[in-house]
Formats: structure tokens, C-alpha cells, sequence
């Protein structure tokens, strides 16, 4: 392998592990917010025993974040000197606001978060933890501005050596694809903390331990995943609409779709054939591409033969990721859409089979968007600026033995940070919250799930005595 390849392989390594930490502390930093309003508005213990527990967690998966960010900027630089050295007049600017809105944002009120609860008031708590949310989702928003440039181009122009002069920030910030696709990513970062939420408090309810704040977490997840997960979906529907029409190719790959027509099929499942330029085994359903992308029974939608092969991405890669993607949006809004039967027939805390369901789908959401980023990332090859810059134009005159060898040392290193990450979020997640003790008596409810929580056995449990309160809204 060239230069060139191992690059984007060290590229997509280390940027789609940065990626999980960005998407799990905007959504938990959101969340520990809400509970530290909910805190300060009904001095209800729960929500703060629940806001010291994700406090603690968001703590270790912002440090991650931090640390794989980091080598991003360094690796533009030495991997991918052609590209920094064209684009360097848009995207340094718009990495320079990150800093000055996002990081300096979460830098000043981050301690007053993690340590400040009991020496500040609650009203003061409650803000420095949405400054700290919020510093997350500028974080977001300048990354995904900058992205977005990359994807659908506009307001600058490049002079005749190929550097790009901005003629309009307006246009570079809010480019034609950026307003989707930051809904698109907050929502998923709030979709998977709130089934991250749902695992753990699922996990705690399966062992019968820290029951006053499992079964509140896991009603507030639940709620929120009945919200999201339709969210997600329709606004992903808004941003195919809009690949469509800034990322025809890209979208062509996605559907699997080679020939320009109308009425097109839907393809399930088809192994697309890069050398044949068709697809191999494939399984569609007649019309039904062009009904959701262009909201018509007999709607046109480009293939990928309407550009030449050499301007195709790997198709492959773009198909499969994002079947990927589909496929667990409507795995978590069916999981969603079961917690609401549940909780509609008073069974949601007690069906064991549920809460084996609701710790399984905990990593779908990290999957999901690691799926999503890389349909968006592969989907735009050959071009590293769509339409204007090819990839191979980007890369740094580095030799493959030194790209193959930070390539080991960072998939070693970063497999260590992320044992490490699980060896002490795992302490944490057993320890519990604080506040209550770790085996709490249950009071079982009328239904089948009633024999296996072991009455017969201990009788103690069945005395009013020994039960505690329900959540509200239960």
C-alpha cells in the first residue's frame, strides 16, 4: 500500500475513534444538565444521585475526547500537507472559533460541573453544566461547518496555485448541507446517550440494584428515545433529499444504483460489482428508491454512470455502511416503540427480557454513527473538496514505512485508552449512584414477571415497609 492509502486508513482509524467521544459527551453532557435543573427545581435526591453518577462517566469520555482530538490537527498536518496547505485560509479560521466558543467554553465552567455541587448554589450548578452542554454543541457545530465545506463547497474560490480564498463566510459556515447535517449528528449524539442511559439503568434493574435512580433514568431515557428515534429518521430523510441534490454520486452509491432513471428500485440487499458497474444477487422492490428520495412514484434519480468511473467512490464500502445505518435507526425506534407498550401495560421496570433488549442496543448508536460518518467520508472520494480537490492532491510527501508505523503505535495506544476506559467506567457503572444502598427491596408488580423476583423465597420484601416510592409519571 502507498502513502496515499495508508493515510486515509490512519485518517479514518483515528478520527472515527474521536468520533465516539464527541457523540457520547454532547449527549450525556445535555442530559447531566437536565438533571441538575431537575436537581435545583424539585430538590428531589434522585436527580441528584443521578447527576453525581453521569457526571462521573461524562468526566472519563470528555478526557477521551479530548486526547484523541489532539492528534487530528497534527495528523493534517504531517499526513496531509497538500490539503492544509489549500484550504488552510477557510478551515483554520473555522477551527480557531471551536476553540475560542467551544473549548474555552468547556475549559471555564467544567470544574464548577465536576466539583462544584455542594460549594456553589444549584442555580449556579445548573448553569455552568449548561455551559458545558453547550460548549459541546458549538464543538459540533464549527466541526461539522468545517466538514461541510468539504461536502458541498461554497463561498470561496481557488486561485491558480489551488489555495482556496474565502469571498463569503456566510456561505462557507452555512454551506447547502450544513443545516442537515448537524441535525442530523446532535440527534444522534442525543439518541445514543439516551441508550447508553437505558443500558446502564437497564443493567442496574436486571441485578435488582440502585432501583430509585434506574427506574428514573430509564423512564427519562426511554421518553427521550420515543422522541429522537422518529426524529433522526425523518431528518435523515431531509438530508438525503438534500445529497441528492449537492451529492448525486454520492447518493447513487448509497442506493446501489448504477443507471440514471425513473421509477427506480429500491435495492435491499446486492453486492454492488465496481468492475462490471452493476449489482450482483440483488434484492428491490420496484419504485420504492424514488418514492423516498424524491417523494414521487416515478421520480428521477442519477446513477453513478453519469460520471466517469474515475470520479466513482467505492461503492461497496458506501452501500454496506449505509444499510448499516438504516438498519439500527429502526432497530432503536422499534426498541423505542417497545418501551412504550411496555410502560402503557405498567410492565416497563419489570420485563427481564426488555432490559436484556435495552443493555444489547447500548453500542448500536456508536456504530451507527461511526456507519454514518464513513458513507459521508468514503461517499466523497476521489474528492477531499467535493468537485474541486482529489485526495490524491491532499497527501503529504511521507514515506508509507512512516505512515504504516504511527499507524501501529496509534491502534495500540488507542486500544489501550479504550481498556482503559472500560476497565474504570465499568467500576463506576457497578459502584452505582450514591445516595441509596446497592441492593434495594422490590416490590414486584402483578404479572408474569412476578415469580422470578423471588417473594416466596423472602417474604421481608413483600411488606410496604420494604418498598420505595415509583417515579413519577409511572
Amino acid at each position: 500500500m502507498d502513502a496515499l492509502l495508508l493515510s486515509r486508513i490512519q485518517f479514518a482509524f483515528t478520527i472515527g475513534f474521536h468520533i465516539l467521544w464527541p457523540t457520547f459527551s454532547i449527549g450525556i453532557a445535555c442530559y447531566v444538565a437536565c438533571l441538575s435543573g431537575l436537581w435545583w427545581r424539585t430538590q428531589r435526591t434522585v436527580y441528584r444521585d443521578l447527576m453525581r453518577f453521569w457526571s462521573r462517566i461524562f468526566a472519563m469520555g470528555f478526557g477521551m475526547g479530548v486526547i484523541t482530538g489532539v492528534v487530528l490537527s497534527y495528523e493534517i498536518g504531517t499526513n496531509w500537507a497538500g490539503y492544509s496547505r489549500a484550504v488552510s485560509n477557510v478551515i483554520g479560521p473555522l477551527f480557531m472559533y471551536e476553540v475560542l466558543t467551544a473549548f474555552f467554553l468547556e475549559a471555564g465552567f467544567i470544574g464548577i460541573m465536576l466539583f462544584g455541587e455542594g460549594r456553589v448554589s444549584r442555580g449556579v450548578h445548573f448553569f455552568a453544566c449548561c455551559m458545558v452542554a453547550l460548549g459541546t454543541l458549538f464543538s459540533a457545530t464549527w466541526i461539522i461547518a468545517t466538514n461541510s465545506w468539504m461536502q458541498t463547497p461554497a463561498g470561496a474560490v481557488a486561485d491558480a496555485q489551488g489555495i482556496f480564498h474565502v469571498t463569503d463566510w456566510w456561505q462557507v459556515i452555512f454551506t447547502p448541507s450544513f443545516p442537515y447535517r448537524l441535525m442530523h449528528m446532535v440527534c444522534a449524539s442525543f439518541l445514543t446517550g439516551a441508550f447508553v442511559v437505558a443500558g446502564v439503568s437497564a443493567f442496574h434493574l436486571w441485578q435488582r440494584r440502585h432501583l430509585r435512580t434506574a427506574r428514573t433514568a430509564f423512564s427519562m431515557a426511554m421518553w427521550a428515545a420515543l422522541v429522537l428515534a422518529p426524529a433522526q429518521i425523518m431528518i435523515g430523510d431531509m438530508h438525503g433529499r438534500n445529497t441528492l441534490e449537492y451529492q448525486p454520486t454520492k447518493l447513487a452509491a448509497m442506493e446501489g444504483l448504477w443507471d440514471t432513471g425513473k421509477g427506480v428500485p429500491a435495492v435491499l440487499f446486492a453486492w454492488p460489482d465496481m468492475d462490471e458497474a452493476r449489482n450482483r444477487f440483488a434484492v428491490e422492490v420496484p419504485h420504492l428508491a424514488s418514492l423516498y428520495l424524491t417523494h414521487s412514484w416515478d421520480g428521477e434519480v442519477q446513477g453513478l454512470k453519469a460520471v466517469p468511473a474515475s470520479d466513482r467512490p467505492y461503492v461497496p464500502i458506501v452501500f454496506f455502511a449505509f444499510r448499516i445505518m438504516a438498519g439500527i435507526g429502526i432497530a432503536l425506534l422499534a426498541t423505542a416503540i417497545t418501551g412504550l407498550v411496555l410502560r402503557l401495560r405498567g410492565r416497563l421496570y419489570e420485563t427481564r427480557w426488555f432490559q436484556t433488549v435495552a443493555m444489547a442496543v447500548t453500542p448500536l448508536g456508536f456504530v451507527a454513527v461511526i456507519a454514518g460518518w464513513t458513507v459521508t467520508e468514503a461517499g466523497r472520494q476521489p474528492f477531499v473538496v467535493y468537485g474541486l480537490m482529489r485526495t490524491a492532491d491532499a497527501v503529504a510527501p511521507v514515506s508509507a514505512g512512516a505512515v504504516s508505523a504511527t499507524l501501529i503505535a496509534f491502534f495500540l495506544i488507542y486500544n489501550v485508552l479504550l481498556l482503559t476506559f472500560f476497565w474504570f467506567g465499568a467500576r463506576t457503572v457497578l459502584k452505582g449512584p450514591e445516595g441509596e444502598p446497592a441492593h434495594e427491596a422490590w416490590r414486584a408488580r402483578p404479572g408474569p414477571d412476578r415469580s422470578a423476583v423471588g417473594l416466596a423465597t423472602n417474604p421481608s420484601l413483600q411488606t410496604p415497609q420494604s418498598g420505595f416510592q415509583p417515579a413519577p409519571g409511572e
